[in-house]
């Protein structure tokens, strides 16, 4: 399992390969622009800001991150990240959206009939965290939630949204909405705790063991 670390050096080398360097960027360049107006290199650039914002607000939160945190972290000039997002709070947004893989793996754990359906989504949300691709938004999502609206309506589009549409087929019942909700509960709450918090020694469990374990919960709100 990744730490924070493992995500932000996968962002580095990300960087280099756009290359992307401190204070100098292929977008600052006016000599480079194409005919059509857009510049070589500003979508890399664009991309290894909003990479670097990702690990920032993942590790550190909103409040405690700055533009100029960002723009280091990026290895750009301070001015890009306001040309490219304007705010750190327009920033923070875009940061926010979640890998459409996340609703992918969850919807293709549902298929295949009730026995061991459980076990199935909990590996389906632990791949989609193990990936160091994946990771910094939904960690940014969750870290920020209980103090930035924007973070905690997000949160709850990924509970109400995107489980609702996935167990849409398999919870059914006038209480649907509610087991939605609570098997919600239980994927969060094991991501906080594995991911965020790194609580040992569920943080250093292997995959198989939390999903034997978890799998039984979920199952049997599936079930009931």
């Amino acid at each position: 399992m990744e730490s924070v670390s493992d995500v932000r050096e996968v962002a580095g080398s990300g960087r280099e390969q756009a290359g992307v360097t401190t204070g100098t960027t292929a977008a600052t360049d006016p000599a480079g622009k194409h005919a059509g107006g857009r510049r070589p290199g500003e979508t890399r650039t664009r991309e290894a800001i909003l990479s670097a914002a990702r690990i920032c607000f993942a590790e550190r939160g909103f409040d405690a991150t700055s533009l100029r945190r960002i723009a280091e972290a990026a290895g750009v000039d301070q001015s890009l990240v306001h040309h490219f997002y304007g705010t750190k709070e327009s920033l923070f947004l875009q940061a926010l959206e979640l890998p459409g893989k996340l609703e992918e793996a969850i919807t293709a754990a549902t298929r295949g009939g009730l026995d061991g359906i459980g076990e199935r989504m909990v590996r389906a949300h632990l791949s989609v965290w193990d990936d160091v691709s994946s990771r910094p938004a939904l960690m940014t999502m969750v870290r920020s939630a209980a103090i930035h609206r924007a973070a905690a309506a997000r949160l709850r589009e990924t509970a109400t949204g995107i489980l609702a549409r996935a167990l849409g087929g398999v919870i059914t019942g006038g209480d649907a909405a509610l087991r939605t909700s609570m098997i919600a509960t239980q994927l969060i709450g094991l991501a906080m705790m594995r991911y965020v918090a790194l609580l040992d020694p569920l943080a250093s469990a292997d995959t198989d063991t939390v999903a034997r374990y978890y799998g039984r919960a979920l199952q049997a709100i599936v079930e009931d």
